[in-house]
């Protein structure tokens, strides 16, 4: 008589998308490895704008990307401004009903921010929620050749005007782009030099149609310089109508 093994199942496991390059990259690796049951996509939307926090996507076209992924979107609904404090107890509530549903690990598409990280492993920690971070420590020139070299899309939907010129705002990411970026300028955008929407590439099922809209600037407090202002354009994504 033979026994068959069972294959130990895979830990069910929702993914911190951000709708942009590294999160594509990341969610792709894992793909690879097929270690984790990445049983939904979850994302910080302002309630008040209807928009992916900090990338300023709108709700439509960030579900229409899940959809063409092919994997579950969850949202965690944030208010117009909130603080630390409101934010982090918006999360913890989610991260509870994620870890009711099942959910034991999560994922990050976090490159080499270790404050970061050590604030996403501590607040985890007490619900037991492992996390994994597939682009940790990797030469982020390198992550964004390798994105390019597997077929992936992206368009710079948000940029910091200090940082980079507006010319780029709208722009699809390439070689020759990164090239000309200047040298304090993080290839893949790590510091919060720009933000992507990513709308093509091997973990999509097809590709997301959309078209550009207007450019909008905006003026924020600096956190660590009350003296300085940031200023910020964001380009505004629309989902293309289909005709039959």
């Amino acid at each position: 008589m033979v026994y068959l093994r069972a294959m130990p199942e895979k830990p069910k496991t929702y993914f911190n998308w951000s709708s942009g390059k590294d999160s594509a990259l990341a969610l792709y690796e894992l793909k690879q490895e097929d270690q984790l049951d990445i049983a939904c996509l979850l994302t910080s939307v302002n309630s008040y704008y209807d928009r992916v926090s900090m990338h300023g996507l709108r709700r439509d076209v960030l579900e229409a990307q899940a959809k063409a992924i092919g994997i579950p979107l969850d949202i965690l609904e944030v208010p117009e401004n909130p603080d630390m404090e409101t934010y982090n107890n918006l999360m913890l509530g989610k991260v509870t009903e994620l870890k009711s549903n099942g959910y034991t690990d999560t994922v990050f598409g976090d490159i080499f921010l270790e404050d970061l990280r050590a604030y996403r492993e501590k607040m985890l920690a007490s619900h037991h929620i492992k996390a994994h971070f597939p682009l940790w420590k990797k030469d982020t020139k390198a992550l964004l050749h390798r994105f390019f070299d597997l077929g992936f899309r992206a368009v710079i939907v948000c940029l910091d005007t200090s940082k980079l010129d507006v010319s780029l705002l709208g722009q699809e990411l390439s070689s020759n782009m990164v090239k000309q970026l200047p040298k304090e300028v993080d290839p893949c955008g790590e510091n919060g030099e720009f933000h992507t929407f990513c709308f093509d590439g091997p973990i999509f099922n097809q590709p997301v149609a959309f078209e550009l809209g207007e450019k909008v600037f905006k003026t924020y407090d600096n956190p660590s310089d009350k003296a300085k202002s940031i200023r910020f354009g964001f380009c505004d994504v629309l989902l293309k109508s289909v005709v039959h």
